[in-house]
């Protein structure tokens, strides 16, 4: 099926360095720009960053990849490589391929924190980053949310069906949502299998390594955050978030030399970048870097 009007990408592929074939949907862009890597969170996938990149395409080019058991990237056979410095690993490797010397990070929660290891692997090459929703504390209730549903697998008949079952699991995280939102959100949670069902669209035995405590992270992610001092950094958070507290939300702020702090009124966890007050940020974000010198 081609894709929608005015969302035009292309499917590409990389490989990882343990011999997994990596997914990435890549929307064309501006080459004198840095492109935007969109990382999404850990039970998510490409999908969610489809307005996104609709919105910023071509002025910017958007990468938005499926980590590896998500959408269409492969399948880890060990699972325990289900674990942000793998993620990290990845990435990584396809920055590499594309020899891409300087790139925006946009990452929601999972994404955030490859996004903060990512900083203190190579800050030099980060032009920009967005934290949707993620920092270097995780709030323990949120923690307890995710590890009740992420792993268990479970199918539907057919999309509505779905819709509501996402509905009644996210209703306090979206209040305002009706059908039709539910609906979209469904389609980008779930596919559709060979025997005809709805199915989740990730590998079950993500949870393995997420339900070891300190696994959901990594090390020390304080001491990661901090090498996006001096990088323009944009923190949105859910006002209703359970994952980022706003204490913390702060505390990232006050840490920066150049960044923002948007609070999207309520959505909890994690906001869909789709909000207007997230998009009048992230356009901020995007002023400001293109309009800074290259780096020497």
């Amino acid at each position: 099926m081609p894709p929608p009007e005015n969302r035009y990408w292309e499917n590409r592929y990389w490989w990882s360095n343990d011999g997994l074939r990596l997914h990435y949907r890549d929307y064309p862009g501006r080459a004198d720009r840095p492109p935007i890597l969109c990382i999404p969170g850990l039970t998510r996938n490409a999908r969610d960053f489809e307005d996104l990149a609709a919105r910023l395409s071509p002025d910017w080019r958007v990468i938005a990849i499926d980590l590896r058991g998500r959408g269409e990237s492969a399948y880890a056979k060990d699972p325990m490589t289900y674990v942000p410095l793998t993620y990290v690993q990845d990435v990584e490797a396809l920055l590499a391929e594309l020899a891409i010397p300087s790139y925006v990070a946009f990452g929601t929660s999972l994404g955030g924190i490859v996004t903060m290891l990512l900083a203190g692997t190579a800050r030099d090459r980060l032009a920009g980053a967005l934290l949707n929703d993620v920092g270097p504390e995780i709030e323990a209730a949120g923690l307890s949310r995710i590890r009740t549903y992420v792993g268990k697998s479970n199918t539907w008949p057919t999309w509505m069906h779905a819709a509501r079952a996402v509905a009644e699991a996210n209703g306090d995280v979206y209040p305002g949502y009706d059908i039709e939102d539910w609906l979209a959100m469904a389609k980008r949670l779930y596919r559709l299998n060979s025997a005809g069902r709805i199915v989740l669209d990730y590998d079950m035995k993500i949870a393995e390594p997420f339900r070891v405590p300190g696994n959901e992270a990594g090390p020390d992610m304080w001491r990661a955050f901090d090498q996006l001092r001096a990088v323009p950094t944009l923190i949105v958070r859910g006002g209703r978030s359970d994952v980022l507290g706003a204490a913390t939300a702060d505390r990232m702020l006050a840490a920066l030399d150049h960044g923002e702090l948007v609070t999207i009124p309520e959505v909890g966890h994690a906001p869909t970048l789709e909000e207007p007050e997230a998009v009048a940020a992230i356009d901020r974000l995007l002023a400001r870097i293109s309009t800074e010198p290259p780096a020497a």
